[in-house]
């Protein structure tokens, strides 16, 4: 009987010391991702033409804006995917069929990998040939 309380009230001295750290820990501040600018991407697009454009990006956000876009009033599909080195192609994620200048796609990168920015007269609406630029920024 005498053994049983014994170790009871070492197990609990034990707990009670381990309890007792006075030590404080100061939390440390998140790096802050460095966002990253791909060169601006720009060319002239004919009909039924298409330009894709690959990058590397780290994970989180990517983000890709038609910037420039002439003639005015001009439509085209811009796209964001991932880039397949083996095949040269860009598996599309993110589509928008009716971009005009200043249309903005954001999209989110879950691993650090290839990815793409695709523009296209897809529907071969142009009639006569369009000059785009695109900027590309991520993490």
């Amino acid at each position: 009987m005498f053994r049983p309380i014994c170790v009871s009230l070492l197990l609990a001295a034990a707990l009670v010391a381990t309890g007792c750290n006075n030590t404080t820990t100061t939390p440390t501040s998140p790096t802050t991702p460095t966002t990253v600018t791909e060169p601006v991407y720009s060319g002239t697009l004919a009909r039924n033409g298409a330009a894709t454009y690959p990058f590397v990006a780290n994970t989180g956000t990517i983000t890709a804006t038609l910037t420039t876009l002439a003639p005015e009033g001009t439509l085209v599909t811009l796209a964001l995917g991932e880039w397949n080195a083996t095949t040269q192609s860009c598996q599309l994620r993110i589509t928008a069929d009716d971009a005009a200048q200043g249309k903005v796609l954001i999209g989110s990168a879950q691993v650090s990998q290839n990815y793409c920015v695709r523009i296209a007269d897809s529907t071969g609406q142009l009639a006569t040939p369009a000059t785009y630029e695109i900027t590309v920024s991520h993490f």
